[in-house]
């Protein structure tokens, strides 16, 4: 049975480990927002994120005999290294199924903290499946990522945090995937202050904890997608589902270009980088999904940092298009010279700057004697971008934007 002592306990088990993280005030999200916005920096967490909190807590409460079996997980992400941090204090034997589609940079941060890695099966089920089974086979004790009232607890810690910095809150904004940390955190705030209300966040292409909330009932989802990887859980928990149904106000849900503008906004604004399932609070704030919180004191749960460089060099292109910083363009011209070099020159004069120029003479699409350049430059603004396209229609260009 959980309840707001097992939490205390878990924090004294976990203090010497884990990270008091910073809550810190977001000035220029709360003047968008118009409520005080306050962030809870578990990207800042050993390991970066939150998980190893849950983790360790279990770890520690282990038997001898369970110590000296070992254990076993699996995850392709924070939960992995959480536990492999945690045993490694243990000098405790683990081991982490993860998917063969792993990226090889989580395969060595797992490996980085001791344990051992298996990579089995197309996707986490594949691995989880294969890890429960080897895990009985050779008697290790599995840890579980959300559904274990112990792991729990360690993730609850997270609200005592927010409590203690800062009493007077009116809501917490807390990521939604497999119910963990929101079943937790809840228990405490509940407990703690009824008056708090607490807001989960989910993927929309991970649906299946907010359709259960909604049904009251576990509900599965068939397919899962979205760039928010560490909220992006299939199956739901009977066991945390039980604590969102007694604790959660509302779960409302955000999609991935919303995650997408929420990471850059917190990388340029507040110069914060966290992943996907990290920025979801954020990104629920900024696209208006939750009413009523103007002149509200509101705490965001930033729930992890680890971030694929490659999806995050996406994200800053794709926003810096969209926020008209950016712009790629294709015109079609005679091939001679001179062509391209009058074609720049319009660009230069308009101070647009160019980074990158393809040439091509010899695509299928093009008459004999043309050719296709598109580039890609750096503008000023919408405004900028329609001064140039004004100016290259007007200089007779065929464009394909």
């Amino acid at each position: 049975m959980l309840n707001l002592e097992k939490i205390y306990e878990a924090r004294e088990r976990i203090k010497d480990v884990v990270v008091n993280t910073p809550l810190a005030l977001a000035p220029y999200l709360s003047e968008l927002c118009e409520c005080e916005v306050y962030l809870k920096k578990e990207n800042l967490q050993v390991t970066g994120a939150f998980k190893i909190r849950g983790a360790y807590n279990k770890i520690a409460s282990l038997t001898v005999e369970q110590h000296a079996s070992g254990v076993i997980a699996a995850s392709a992400g924070n939960h992995a290294q959480g536990v492999a941090l945690s045993a490694s204090r243990f000098d405790t034997k683990a081991i982490i199924v993860m998917p063969e589609s792993t990226p090889l940079t989580k395969v060595n941060g797992v490996k980085y903290y001791g344990a051992e890695v298996i990579l089995h099966g197309a996707n986490y089920d594949e691995a989880y499946a294969y890890a429960r089974e080897y895990g009985e086979k050779h008697s290790l004790t599995f840890i579980h990522p959300f559904e274990d009232t112990k792991v729990i607890a360690g993730q609850g810690t997270v609200a005592l945090e927010i409590l203690e910095k800062c009493k007077s809150l009116d809501a917490i904004i807390i990521p939604v995937g497999g119910g963990g940390l929101i079943a937790g955190m809840s228990e405490v705030i509940k407990t703690i202050n009824p008056d708090i209300e607490v807001i989960g966040v989910s993927a929309c292409g991970a649906p299946a904890f907010k359709e259960s909330y909604d049904q009251k009932t576990a509900i599965d989802s068939t397919h899962v997608r979205t760039i928010a990887d560490g909220i992006a859980v299939r199956d739901t928990s009977n066991v945390t589902l039980a604590f969102a149904l007694k604790n959660v106000d509302k779960i409302i849900s955000v999609d991935d270009e919303e995650i997408a503008s929420a990471i850059l906004f917190l990388l340029e604004k507040q110069k914060i980088v966290v992943e996907g399932a990290g920025a979801v609070g954020v990104a629920a704030l900024l696209h208006k999904k939750i009413p009523g919180i103007k002149n509200k004191k509101i705490a965001v749960v930033l729930s992890g940092g680890n971030m694929d460089v490659t999806l995050l060099s996406v994200i800053i292109e794709k926003g810096l298009l969209k926020s008209h910083r950016k712009m790629k363009l294709t015109v079609t011209l005679i091939d001679k010279p001179g062509s391209l070099m009058r074609f720049t020159e319009i660009l230069q004069n308009l101070n647009a700057n160019i980074v990158h120029i393809a040439y091509d003479r010899t695509s299928v699409s093009l008459d004999y004697g043309d050719a296709s350049v598109t580039v890609h430059m750096e503008t000023k603004g919408k405004e900028h971008q329609i001064t140039i396209e004004e100016a290259l229609k007007n200089e007779g260009y065929l464009r394909e934007l």
